[in-house]
């Protein structure tokens, strides 16, 4: 019976020590997803790294932040996905994907919206971007935790020289698989031909479309310079993405731990924000530079372009989206000239 008893005793020496020895809290896991090649020079994994670096450091470590770059863990729609169930915790996502589970986002395809960065972040960091998040979160439990930039998106092609609507007439234009900018293009009289992005370089290449319509940012990293002579600068689409977190997991968050994950988004947008706005500023040069023939266009000439697609885009975005949402975006665009 004694000997019994020593070995009961024993046993729950042993377990009381070994529970001893681990942590009063199990450390969380972030997993971080986005679409850039991990390379510093790239403005999403440069920031993911800096988000990364604060979290870790200002929890003392009871947040460990994973990085997936390069689309590791699968497309926008399966990490959309992702942040809806929670088996990814954060995602940096472009609005575009976002639209495919929240349709509402949609409406930044509006052409010609913006006159600069400035003009954007007031009306994205405004109450309208806020009531926007707001309501994504409420309908997805995924939240909204900031927007940087995707660059502002330009047309290219490998014909001639565009200036007014009119040199678009004729042109086989590559655009996303999407109705907002199968939309734009028609509205200036080319030929939208949706083709996906994996695809688009050999459709260049091949003559399948004349030009495409992209960020400075993607024409250089895709090298799409190669196969298409001629850039237009006219801004259509300011692009952005968003930075999304699921919230049941930020909720689960201790107070300690939600204040380093939000000052650690705020670190990653300024960085994100700062590395892809510099390139778009210098887009006549970086483009110049590498043989294309570039056109900047006057505002009088940006009002045709704006004239031509607003109007059939806004009726295509009412009812798709919602009037309101639409007349919403256009009203906080207006307030933010003032």
């Amino acid at each position: 019976m004694r000997y019994t008893r020593l070995r009961l005793a024993i046993s729950l020496a042993a377990i009381l020590s070994s529970l001893s020895a681990l942590p009063a809290h199990a450390q969380k896991i972030i997993k971080y997803a986005h679409f850039h090649p991990a390379k510093m020079d790239q403005s999403m994994h440069a920031s993911a790294v800096t988000f990364k670096e604060h979290v870790e450091k200002a929890t003392n470590g009871s947040i460990k932040v994973e990085i997936y770059p390069a689309g590791q863990l699968g497309s926008a729609q399966q990490i959309m996905e992702g942040l809806r169930l929670g088996t990814v915790e954060l995602g940096v996502v472009h609005e575009g994907g976002i639209s495919g589970v929240y349709r509402p986002f949609n409406i930044f395809g509006m052409p010609y919206m913006f006159q600069s960065h400035a003009h954007a972040y007031a009306v994205l960091d405004g109450s309208f971007g806020r009531e926007l998040g707001e309501d994504l979160k409420k309908k997805t439990g995924i939240r909204l935790m900031a927007y940087a930039d995707n660059g502002v998106r330009h047309f290219t092609n490998s014909k001639r020289i565009i200036r007014t609507p009119d040199d678009m007439k004729g042109l086989k234009i590559r655009v996303q698989p999407s109705p907002v900018f199968i939309e734009l293009v028609k509205a200036l009289g080319a030929s939208p031909t949706a083709i996906d992005w994996g695809e688009t370089p050999a459709a260049l290449a091949q003559g399948t479309a004349d030009g495409q319509e992209n960020s400075v940012t993607t024409i250089m990293s895709a090298s799409l310079y190669q196969h298409q002579k001629y850039a237009t600068l006219d801004g259509h689409i300011y692009g952005f993405f968003g930075y999304l977190i699921n919230d049941r997991f930020y909720k689960s968050l201790t107070n300690e731990e939600r204040l380093a994950v939000d000052a650690g988004v705020e670190k990653a947008k300024v960085v994100h924000r700062d590395m892809t706005r510099s390139l778009d500023l210098s887009a006549k040069k970086v483009l110049s530079e590498k043989g294309m023939q570039v056109t900047e266009l006057t505002p009088a000439e940006v009002d045709q372009f704006r004239n031509a697609t607003q109007p059939p885009v806004r009726k295509y975005l009412e009812a798709s989206v919602s009037k309101e949402w639409t007349d919403k975006i256009l009203s906080a665009v207006e307030a933010a000239k003032k």
